[in-house]
């Protein structure tokens, strides 16, 4: 008979996700990678650790975020949470994380400008998603751009940062409107939209709000063929193939930026999914290279090489705590991505812009002079 396995040490994991309300579709991608991920630990016989799963459903209710929060770390023993979609929700838990030492695992992309030795940033920053997406857009569509978002930290920073990359390409912005959480009314979107005619619409709208000017766009391209994805895209950082089919056929043509678009098989199915499965792997790797599930000693594990998850291989920047990413960009075909371009290699994070250089964001294709 062989020998017996070890006993793996038992860590206990929150899982932190709304799974009902105005997101829930993001949540359900989330939670499914991180379960996902922890089931494979579990199972693998070289793992020296397992996790316990803590969970708690904030139903996309921002006011529930900090005690729950404060509840895994304070009574359930958590220490390591993976966890929040919104970056409203994702600030409200880190005052919780500084006072008792938690670490956050964070899955979704996000607006950049932010590094806290309290949180992990796992899905792409603006460097990553945003300034790909303009450069290709610009150069092929315009550089005018229509700026949507929900009126909250993602949709009011992506669309700043927005303005900023139009005016580094000698563009103008010809609107920026936000609606709230939820709202599905986007008639004066659409009016507005079709009245100054845009290059491009850059979309920071969530949940069903994303939906809904998707489906009238749509309508409103059907109407006038000068709105049609072929001619005036809309773009997004955040449209992944887990909210594919709440909008098909509407999204076909338009474009997405993304650190990992699904290409069939098992595994994770969409870049939400697939970053916090990657967030669990990689706090795996990392407490076992530290010895200990103790968040600064985790930190610091966290330099030791690269770490194959269902991103890819990728590694993290110790001084941002932000990973290393390729920069996909793909046309909605569909409930799937027809693969326009890809980055040559990870793309190093850079969340604050410092590395950017405006003179590479437009250039114009050649003609061919004869």
């Amino acid at each position: 008979m062989g020998g017996s396995q070890p006993l793996k040490t038992r860590i206990k994991l929150g899982v932190l996700f709304s799974s009902s309300g105005a997101y829930e579709l993001l949540g359900q991608a989330c939670r499914d990678g991180a379960l996902g991920a922890i089931a494979a630990v579990n199972a693998d016989p070289s793992r020296r650790i397992a996790f316990d799963a803590v969970e708690a459903d904030p139903e996309g209710r921002i006011d529930a975020y900090a005690p729950l929060c404060v509840d895994m770390l304070n009574r359930s023993g958590v220490r390591h949470l993976v966890g929040c979609i919104t970056s409203w929700s994702r600030k409200e838990v880190i005052p919780m994380l500084e006072k008792h030492d938690g670490l956050l695992w964070y899955p979704a992309p996000y607006e950049g400008y932010e590094a806290n030795d309290h949180v992990v940033y796992m899905n792409a920053a603006p460097n990553q998603h945003l300034v790909p997406l303009f450069r290709h857009v610009a150069a092929r569509y315009g550089r005018d751009g229509f700026l949507v978002g929900s009126n909250y930290i993602w949709g009011w920073e992506m669309n700043r940062i927005a303005r900023d990359l139009v005016a580094d390409a000698g563009g103008h912005p010809k609107g920026e409107r936000y609606l709230p959480l939820g709202d599905t009314d986007v008639a004066r979107l659409i009016a507005e939209i079709r009245a100054c005619e845009p290059d491009f619409i850059l979309n920071n709208l969530i949940g069903a709000s994303s939906y809904a000017f998707y489906a009238a766009y749509a309508a409103l391209g059907r109407e006038d063929a000068r709105f049609s994805p072929e001619l005036r895209p809309i773009l997004s950082c955040n449209m992944t193939e887990q909210e594919l089919p709440s909008i098909a056929p509407h999204g076909d043509g338009h474009l997405s930026c993304l650190p990992f678009m699904y290409r069939g098989g098992a595994g994770p199915r969409s870049s939400f999914e697939a970053a916090a499965h990657a967030a669990v792997t990689v706090l795996a790797d990392a407490i076992e290279a530290a010895g200990t599930d103790d968040p600064p000693a985790v930190r610091l594990a966290l330099a030791k090489g690269t770490h194959q998850t269902a991103l890819g291989p990728i590694r993290i920047d110790m001084p941002t705590q932000h990973c290393a990413l390729p920069a996909r960009i793909g046309r909605i075909a569909g409930t799937r991505f027809e693969m326009l371009e890809t980055s040559s290699g990870a793309v190093e994070p850079d969340p604050y812009l410092s590395r950017y250089d405006p003179a590479t964001l437009y250039q114009p294709a050649l003609r061919l002079v004869r």
